[in-house]
């Protein structure tokens, strides 16, 4: 819910500052399928009675960094997308040091506490590795659960190219009225 309420505010923020919301329609990636069947993937690591088979862990790690792979392949053509693979980057190193797993603080871990672990999370502990970058930050409310300082910055970069993506026209615009003036004088 977090990176729901980054993306809203990045599209808010963009249209408050002259952007338009029409200007999505004029981002060009490829492969969008792509991004589509890694979400699928996520997902079904944490819903999905998929998530109860041991080992399924290790596709749910292998999708995100196929996604983060795809980030920093679209950076030149979506502002922000690097900062969005940064942060996916730092929940694949927390995950990989703990058996493709993310460590979940014991106070916000619910039921999992009970089992120790489900599907790509279990609940920290001294023998889990990397716990500063983990799931610790509590957010209380509808956007409630529990967060990493990677989906943090995993939510700043979606509401940077939410931001970018709703002033391309007026950005563009800017820069084309610049360079037309450099080219009109003469040397």
């Amino acid at each position: 819910m977090v990176l729901l309420a980054a993306l809203v505010v990045g599209l808010v923020a963009g249209i408050l500052s002259g952007g338009k919301l029409g200007n999505l329609a004029n981002l060009r990636f490829r492969w969008p399928w792509f991004v589509v069947a890694a979400l699928v993937v996520r997902e079904a690591s944490i819903l999905s009675p998929i998530a109860r088979i041991d080992g399924f862990q290790y596709v749910y790690a292998a999708a995100l960094a196929a996604l983060i792979a795809w980030t920093v392949w679209h950076a030149q053509r979506i502002r922000g997308a690097l900062i969005v693979a940064a942060g996916a980057a730092l929940n694949l190193i927390v995950i990989l040091a703990n058996g493709a797993r993310m460590p979940v603080a014991p106070a916000l871990a619910g039921r999992l506490v009970e089992r120790g672990h489900a599907g790509q999370y279990l609940v920290m502990g001294s023998d889990t590795n990397l716990n500063w970058l983990a799931d610790w930050i509590g957010v209380p409310g509808p956007l409630g659960g529990a967060y990493s300082p990677g989906d943090v910055v995993v939510g700043l970069g979606i509401a940077a190219v939410a931001f970018f993506a709703t002033r391309q026209d007026a950005l563009a615009t800017k820069l084309d009225e610049t360079s037309g003036r450099i080219g009109s004088y003469p040397p």
